[in-house]
């Protein structure tokens, strides 16, 4: 193999776009390529000559530098070791180095050498990605709860209202609206960590002196979960409307059931969806709603079973997920769930206004004095 030409190996490593520096045995930098001139700002003149403490926040990481490759499993090398370094502005740089000491021809050391890389980027993917699993799963943990707390709001501001005087309402109102407020800005809260995860950006603010915290607060006003301010549907537009529920977690059954039957509906709830399909099999209902992430088969699947058995029945997904990791929700839509998927929390007025559409589409003598179910 033909010898390369020094001039070309020098070229090779001045342009790197890793950080190269070279220091003596005194800790005195005696190279520094452009590569480290891009990543740290300084340039070459400014730091030749210094000692090693111009680019290191302290002589103390200098020294655990020097210390590593000295004592490390194979002597006089480190291999990706993390340290920190100063830029030109000031600003502590976390970074990956690989290094070796230097010795003469006699075998003395005579400095060392290290390349280095600027890891705040890879450390902000790491971030982003333990980001995007936390947001996955704060989703679905928080909006559950939240379906309830929802659902429960409305059933208590219903049979409370009848009973308040007008002044009363004025007061009892605005708790209400401040209740749905927070919950509303517990939305949006989760949705910024979701949004933050998607666009690949990770932000933060201080929250302590020299200490940060994730960005999360909402960049556009929330808007409040306000009930409808169009008139109520009267009890006999849904009344005698049977209505199947679906979800594992028992609380989104009994209160959304609870709420489906305050509107009249004969309501049948089911955890599970072996447990739906027998319902199904042996009640007549008019429309299902059902949880998206469920065990033993996803909404999806579920949908497609109701459909292979049932063609006209109308379906209605629910997830607390802003993610639809499996496209589950992207699949159904392919078809025919179009207009018919919501997200957790639930607008009650909206899931109104659609059982009352999928009513009057598919008109037909409902039940009457069916028992509500449970599985």
């Amino acid at each position: 193999m033909l010898p390369l030409d020094p001039k070309y190996l020098q070229r090779l490593v001045e342009s790197s776009p890793d950080i190269i520096i070279a220091v003596d045995r005194e800790g005195t930098i005696t190279y520094y390529n452009d590569g480290a001139r891009q990543n740290l700002g300084f340039d070459a003149n400014e730091v030749i000559g210094q000692p090693c403490t111009r680019i290191y926040p302290t002589i103390e990481e200098a020294r655990a530098v020097m210390k590593a490759m000295r004592e490390s499993a194979t002597p006089g090398r480190i291999s990706n070791y993390e340290t920190r370094f100063l830029n030109n502005a000031g600003e502590i740089i976390p970074i990956s180095i690989s290094g070796s000491l230097i010795h003469d021809d006699a075998g003395s050391e005579i400095g060392s050498i290290g390349y280095a890389r600027d890891i705040r980027r890879m450390r902000q993917r790491e971030q982003l990605a333990t980001a995007g699993e936390i947001a996955v799963s704060l989703a679905h943990e928080i909006n559950n709860p939240l379906e309830s707390i929802i659902n429960n709001l409305e059933l208590v501001a219903r049979c409370a209202e009848p009973h308040l005087s007008e002044s009363e309402k004025v007061v009892e109102t605005e708790r209400l609206d401040s209740i749905r407020a927070s919950i509303a800005r517990v939305q949006s809260i989760v949705r910024r960590l979701d949004e933050m995860t998607r666009k690949g950006v990770y932000e933060t603010r201080d929250y302590l002196a020299g200490k940060r915290m994730a960005d999360l607060s909402p960049r556009d006003q929330p808007r409040a979960l306000v009930r409808d301010h169009e008139p109520v549907a009267a009890p006999s537009q849904l009344a005698g409307m049977s209505v199947l529920v679906l979800d594992d977690d028992v609380t989104i059954v009994a209160s959304l059931g609870d709420l489906l039957q305050s509107e009249g509906c004969v309501v049948h709830r089911a955890t599970r969806p072996s447990s739906a399909l027998g319902i199904l099999r042996n009640v007549k209902v008019d429309v299902v709603i059902s949880d998206v992430v469920m065990p033993e088969m996803d909404g999806y699947e579920f949908y497609q079973r109701v459909k292979e058995e049932m063609p006209n029945l109308p379906v209605v997904l629910m997830t607390a997920f802003y993610y639809d990791k499996d496209h589950i929700l992207k699949r159904a839509r392919l078809r025919g769930l179009e207009g018919a998927l919501f997200k957790k929390p639930i607008n009650p007025g909206k899931l109104r206004q659609l059982l009352i559409q999928l009513r009057q589409k598919n008109p037909g003598k409902p039940p009457t004095a069916a028992p509500n179910s449970a599985a």
